[in-house]
C-alpha cells in the first residue's frame, strides 16, 4: 500500500462517457461522494490519530499512507465533477452543497464512534465496489473514455489497498466490548449505505431527467431498459457482499482480491511514469 499521484486531464471528457450512457450517469452520480466523503473521513482519521497509542506504529503508517490516498481521490474527483456541472447539469450543486452540510452536522453533533463506524461502513462498500469494477463492470466499459476509466480504476484499487484502515481504526478506538462492537459496526455500515444509496439515487434521478428531456417515446423507452439492465449488472453484489460484510467475523483484510486489481495498479504506475519521463 502507498500513495500514488496521478494526473488527469478531464477537458475532453463528456458525460457520456461510456457507449451505455445510463451507465455513465449512474457512475457520475457516484462521483460526487469522494468529493465530500473523502476530507470527512480525513477530518476524522486526524481526530482519531491524536488517539491512537503511539506505540501502534504500523496502524499510524497505514493510517498516513490512506490519508495520503484519499486526498488524492478527492482531488480529482473534484476536477471531474466541475467539468460534469458545466456541460448542462447545474442543479449537481444543490445535492453536492447537502452531501456537504451532512459531513459537517455529522462531525459537529455526533460521537466520534459514530463517524468511526459510518467511515468503517463506507470503506466496506467502496472495497467491494473494486470487485464490481474489476470483474463486472468490463462489457460496460468496452469503448469507454480511457480517462474515466483510469480515474475510477484506480480510485477503487486503492480502496482495496486501504480497506483494513478504517476497520482497524474504528476497533482500536470504540471502547465497546466485542458484542456490543460489532451491533455498533453494522449500525454504521447500514447508516451508510442508506445514507449514500438515496443520495446516488436522487442524483441519478436529476441526471436522467436532464438526459431524457426531448426524448422521443421510443428514445425514452430505450434508455429506460437500458438503465434496468445496468441496474441488474450494478447491483447483482450487493446480497452476497452485505453476507459477508454482516458476519460477526468479518475480516476486511481477508477480502478476497478483485481479479487483475494488482496487475492494473502495477500497469497503471508504468503508464503515468512513462508520461513524465
Amino acid at each position: 500500500m502507498h500513495a500514488r499521484f496521478p494526473k488527469f486531464d478531464f477537458t475532453r471528457v463528456r458525460a457520456h462517457w461510456a457507449r451505455d450512457p445510463e451507465f455513465a450517469q449512474k457512475c457520475n452520480a457516484a462521483s460526487l461522494i469522494p468529493a465530500y466523503v473523502e476530507p470527512y473521513l480525513l477530518k476524522v482519521m486526524k481526530i482519531a490519530q491524536s488517539k491512537i497509542d503511539p506505540g501502534k506504529t504500523q496502524l499510524l503508517e497505514d493510517l498516513d499512507v490512506f490519508c495520503k490516498q484519499e486526498m488524492q481521490h478527492c482531488k480529482h474527483h473534484l476536477a471531474f465533477n466541475k467539468v460534469l456541472r458545466d456541460q448542462g447539469y447545474p442543479g449537481l450543486k444543490a445535492f453536492e452543497d447537502k452531501l456537504r452540510t451532512d459531513y459537517e452536522h455529522f462531525l459537529k453533533t455526533r460521537s466520534l464512534r459514530f463517524n468511526l463506524a459510518y467511515c468503517e461502513g463506507f470503506e466496506s462498500m467502496s472495497a467491494s465496489g473494486c470487485e464490481a469494477w474489476f470483474e463486472d463492470y468490463n462489457d460496460l466499459l468496452d469503448g469507454a473514455d480511457p480517462v474515466v476509466a483510469d480515474l475510477w480504476r484506480w480510485h477503487l484499487a486503492e480502496e482495496f489497498e486501504h480497506r483494513s484502515v478504517c476497520s482497524d481504526v474504528y476497533h482500536e478506538l470504540s471502547g465497546l466490548h466485542p458484542v456490543s462492537r460489532y451491533f455498533y459496526r453494522i449500525y454504521g455500515y447500514f447508516y451508510a449505505l442508506v445514507h449514500l444509496g438515496k443520495f446516488i439515487g436522487a442524483v441519478s434521478a436529476y441526471l436522467h431527467e436532464r438526459d431524457r428531456e426531448g426524448m422521443t417515446p421510443e428514445e425514452l423507452q430505450a434508455s429506460i431498459d437500458r438503465q434496468k439492465a445496468i441496474k441488474k449488472i450494478t447491483t447483482r453484489r450487493i446480497l452476497p457482499m452485505m453476507l459477508k460484510i454482516l458476519s460477526p467475523f468479518y475480516d476486511p483484510a481477508k477480502r478476497r482480491e478483485p481479479l487483475g486489481h494488482r496487475e492494473y495498479l502495477a500497469e497503471f504506475e508504468e503508464r503515468r511514469q512513462a508520461l513524465t519521463a
